[in-house]
């Protein structure tokens, strides 16, 4: 095997590495709903990522 494959098989995510996720429903008002949709036709992000910042924005205790 050359040098080129042998480090391209080593990016490869092991079980050790790989990221859990957790899947969530929010239940959201309809103006709740409407005020998220409009943010992000604004901003071009998708509802997950604004989700996703604001989650990381929370103080930890």
């Amino acid at each position: 095997m050359d040098r080129t494959a042998a480090l391209g098989f080593s990016s490869f995510p092991t079980p050790s590495k790989k990221q859990v996720v957790k899947q969530i429903t929010v239940d959201l008002t309809p103006d709740e709903a409407q005020t998220l949709e409009k943010y992000c036709g604004q901003t071009g992000q998708a509802i997950s990522n604004v989700i996703e910042e604001l989650i990381r924005g929370l103080p930890v205790s």
